[in-house]
């Protein structure tokens, strides 16, 4: 069935499909001394704990219309935080137009309208490698709802909201919903691809791939960032402090460690720079 922005289905009840977005991403950054590495470490808890996570979940929740019933966040010792908020619906009395059209979302000064049994989370992962340099921020962000909209609304405001090398997204309709005669419908609206939520200043900056499987209602999109400046990966100093090796070395581990991000598989082993006990 296809749906267009004029019509709105006669629903039996409430609306019960259940819309999933997941949006992950992931920040990575060459940290050559354990000084370094806590330090990068250190500036991630700082700048994603759970006080300034519980702010990007609160506008997400403002953008897609929902209400806030209970908030729970945590920081963690060594690193990481989470925060869950629990959103119910208002009254719903007519469907935008905007709510069923693919395009990017607002940023957060715009409600849209309101949703039921829903909730919004997310959990950061700072991670290293124990050898190489690499450290890895991730942050995984789930919005799930029950309604009349796509949770893809907020996938604008979410990717302003961090600083990310390697994004995956997924998009997941699930369940069913009656209209007015009993039929059984598995979607609610159209929906191609989620690059047509991602503004086309967000998709210049990147190289995307989607995966997606039309008859199960999943949708799933990949993101790496296209240009690459070394400067932006070393954490307390420029690559003028390298030599043209190590410059070579380390550009070649973090292209690596994204490429392998994206793919799901390790493409390569073995350290950058060995320490002098190892090489005795």
């Amino acid at each position: 069935m296809k749906f267009t922005p004029e019509q709105h289905i006669e629903l039996h009840g409430f609306n019960n499909l259940t819309k999933s977005l997941s949006f992950n991403m992931y920040d990575i950054c060459y940290t050559k001394t354990k000084e370094e590495r806590e330090a990068y470490l250190d500036y991630i808890d700082e700048q994603y704990n759970a006080d300034r996570l519980t702010k990007i979940l609160t506008h997400v929740s403002d953008i897609i219309g929902a209400h806030v019933l209970n908030v729970a966040k945590q920081d963690y010792v060594p690193q990481g935080a989470s925060v869950t908020i629990l959103v119910s619906e208002g009254p719903v009395v007519e469907v935008p137009e905007e709510a069923y059209d693919e395009s990017p979302g607002p940023l957060p000064d715009n409600v849209v309208l309101q949703l039921d049994k829903s909730h919004i989370t997310v959990h950061t992962y700072p991670e290293f490698h124990p050898d190489e340099g690499i450290s890895t921020f991730r942050a995984d962000i789930d919005v799930s709802t029950c309604g009349e909209i796509s949770p893809l609304k907020a996938l604008n405001y979410l990717i302003h909201s961090f600083e990310t090398d390697v994004m995956t997204i997924d998009y997941k309709v699930r369940g069913f919903t009656r209209d007015k005669d009993g039929n059984k419908l598995f979607i609610d609206h159209d929906i191609s691809s989620i690059q047509n939520y991602i503004p086309e200043s967000v998709k210049s900056q990147f190289d995307m791939v989607d995966v997606n499987v039309y008859q199960e209602n999943i949708f799933h999109t990949k993101c790496k960032l296209r240009e690459f400046d070394l400067n932006n990966y070393l954490f307390g100093y420029t690559k003028d402090a390298l030599s043209p090796e190590e410059r070579e070395e380390i550009t070649e581990s973090l292209q690596a460690e994204m490429e392998e991000i994206v793919s799901g598989m390790t493409l390569h082993s073995g350290t950058i720079f060995e320490d002098e006990e190892a090489e005795d």
